[in-house]
């Protein structure tokens, strides 16, 4: 009965780019989220480095 496609519509060639572009800037935020948090890591390291050697 009907289409068998898992519940997938048709859906226009812009539809799907789109949301392969949507799909991508949210992986690229990710990326760019864990990178400034291994930054903001590694600088408190250093700091808290730093304390230690004054004392």
């Amino acid at each position: 009965m009907g289409d068998n496609n898992s519940g997938r519509v048709n859906r226009s060639a812009a539809d799907v780019r789109a949301e392969r572009l949507a799909a991508e800037l949210r992986a690229n935020l990710k990326r760019r989220k864990d990178q400034a948090r291994a930054r903001s890591k590694a600088a408190g390291q250093r700091a808290s480095d730093a304390k230690a050697d004054e004392n």
